[in-house]
């Protein structure tokens, strides 16, 4: 590293420093501020920069020297015994590292974990707000994500089992992660807004964790409380169009050359969709009503029958294709759809990075099986619907069926 990199390392690193040190001084911190934290800083630098040249033993020894410091600083505090956070001495030893990474050339990590430190500092009352909302139900579907990802997950084996060679455990655990990881996001935003946020948010957060569960808790409403339907069926309009974005978002996410295929006519659904919920929502004026209570898309029974309905749906894919071509894969995609539309999204997505199955055919069969779940939903909207309800959702599902027609049918 010639004089100028090196003088250009050590500005960044007194930048930094001063970055976190000025938030510290904001607060009152005592045993480090506006001064301390850019000597910090620029300490880190130079012990790696001298270690480059001597020995790694100096390195060591400046963060043993800065760890002394700390001890020292916190003695008073010690011997009065006044109880005391370490979120300053912790962001002390980071801010040493961050000077460290800038001589060792990382500048890009380095400017990135001092940023994300100065907010952290700064969000302390945000962060202690957030904890506090977090109710022990959340907690609970937080831990249990944690055990879908980070514990199952990696004990699961990369390889391919059973019948048409189609069943992989890891990759298919790594799909329920992916589904429930969207789902839970919807959860706790539903849980931070609150039940009464509005029917936008009731048919967002719905079509995120569960379009056909939102369906059925509307319709039940519409029965077991009898007057007007236009809040019911906006919020099954509004879901039912946002499954097409969370389709969208899951074949970005597995397949990006496919979205090329794919984006264009399930995007025209979707906007489709939206258009129906939009003209619905500024006909009828929807009025006001809470969000039913949502269920944690975490648990691990939840998740176990999904891997096991994604199984399925692989192996019904794969031996369609093999007995009956292409057609046999649409006949999946309509049994599939009636009750769930990741599974066969995420099936038909393996198969066209296979290369087994078209672009062109799988994208036609994501959108049969999305034609297919409306009819399903509008079912369920029948069996336990109000009479109005039934006709609006009947019209709108009948509308929207008709896109899907066209596009099946003229779509290049």
């Amino acid at each position: 590293m010639d004089l100028p990199e090196i003088f250009k390392q050590l500005g960044i690193a007194l930048g930094l420093g001063l970055l976190v040190g000025l938030q510290r001084e904001r607060t009152d911190a005592r045993l480090a501020g506006f001064r301390t934290f850019p000597l910090i800083t620029l300490l880190g630098a130079l012990c790696t920069l001298l270690a480059r040249e001597f020995d790694g033993w100096i390195l060591a020894v400046g963060l043993i020297s800065l760890a002394t410091v700390i001890v020292v600083g916190n003695l008073p505090s010690i011997k009065t015994s006044e109880p005391s956070g370490v979120t300053t001495e912790t962001a002390m030893l980071v801010m040493f590292a961050v000077g460290g990474c800038l001589m060792a050339g990382f500048t890009a990590v380095a400017i990135a974990v001092a940023g994300t430190v100065a907010v952290l500092l700064h969000l302390k009352p945000e962060m202690h707000a957030l904890a506090a909302k977090i109710g022990e139900n959340d907690f609970k579907a937080i831990m249990q994500f944690v055990l879908v990802t980070l514990v199952i997950l990696p004990v699961l084996p990369n390889r391919f089992y059973g019948p048409y060679h189609v069943l992989n455990p890891f990759k298919i655990w790594l799909m329920v992660v992916l589904i429930v990881g969207i789902s839970l996001i919807g959860y706790i935003i539903y849980k931070f807004v609150g039940p009464k946020a509005g029917i936008w948010a009731a048919g967002l957060l719905g079509g995120m964790i569960s379009s056909t569960a939102t369906t059925v808790s509307y319709a039940r409403r519409s029965r077991q409380t009898p007057g007007p339907v236009t809040l019911a069926a906006f919020v099954v309009l509004l879901a039912s169009a946002i499954v097409f974005a969370r389709v969208l978002i899951l074949i970005a996410a597995t397949a990006p050359k496919f979205l090329n295929s794919a984006g264009g006519p399930l995007a025209v659904m979707f906007l489709a969709m939206a258009a129906i919920a939009a003209g619905h929502w500024l006909w009828n004026r929807a009025e006001a009503g809470p969000m039913p209570e949502q269920v944690n898309p975490s648990e691990l029974k939840a998740a176990v029958i999904f891997a096991a309905v994604y199984a399925l749906v692989l192996v019904a894919t794969a031996a369609a294709r093999e007995f009956f071509g292409s057609g046999g894969l649409y006949a999946v995609a309509v049994l599939s759809g009636l009750t769930d539309m990741d599974a066969i999204t995420l099936s038909v997505t393996q198969m066209v990075n296979s290369e087994q199955v078209s672009r062109d055919v799988g994208w036609r069969c994501i959108l049969v099986a999305s034609m297919s779940n409306l009819v399903f939903k509008a079912a369920i909207v029948a069996v336990m619907g109000e009479r109005r309800l039934v006709r609006r959702i009947a019209i709108s599902f009948a509308a929207a069926f008709g896109v899907g027609i066209l596009l099946l049918e003229f779509w290049r």
